[in-house]
């Protein structure tokens, strides 16, 4: 826990109630009604490592993040959010900086992800750079 942050603290789980994680989702912009709630359980347990910001005082998730790895050479940090109210505190930071550190604990080195619009300072001052000559790229459904 960092020390400037005594009522939150990162729990790595394997579940957490669905209605907090959409709610997560939500905030990050990336929920679609569509989506079924029940899919939850599996993306966490799908996950290397999902991880949880807990408000302490309530017991409330108010962040998370997680990591989709082989668990050997190479990890995507992905769904990175903190609550708009807990923004600007250091708390996501803090996430970041635990997740890096369990997958260097098990020896991954190659650790990349892919930043939101306007948001690769905030990752640029944890020692991340920009891959120049790749371009991230995703597979587009027909409608």
């Amino acid at each position: 826990m960092n020390k400037n942050h005594k009522n939150i603290e990162i729990q790595f789980v394997d579940y957490w109630p669905n209605d907090e994680i959409v709610n997560l989702y939500k905030a990050g912009g990336w929920w679609k009604e569509s989506y079924d709630q029940s899919g939850i359980k599996y993306l966490i347990k799908g996950s290397f490592l999902f991880a949880v910001i807990v408000e302490k005082n309530s017991g409330k998730a108010i962040g998370m993040g997680r990591i989709l790895s082989d668990g050997v050479s190479d990890a995507y940090i992905q769904d990175l959010v903190v609550l708009p109210e807990y923004r600007g505190q250091g708390i996501g930071k803090q996430l970041v900086e635990s997740l890096l550190k369990h997958c260097l604990s098990k020896g991954i080195q190659w650790i990349g992800l892919i930043a939101e619009p306007g948001q690769d300072s905030f990752y640029l001052s944890m020692n991340f750079h920009n891959m120049k000559n790749h371009i991230p790229m995703k597979y587009k459904i027909e409608d």
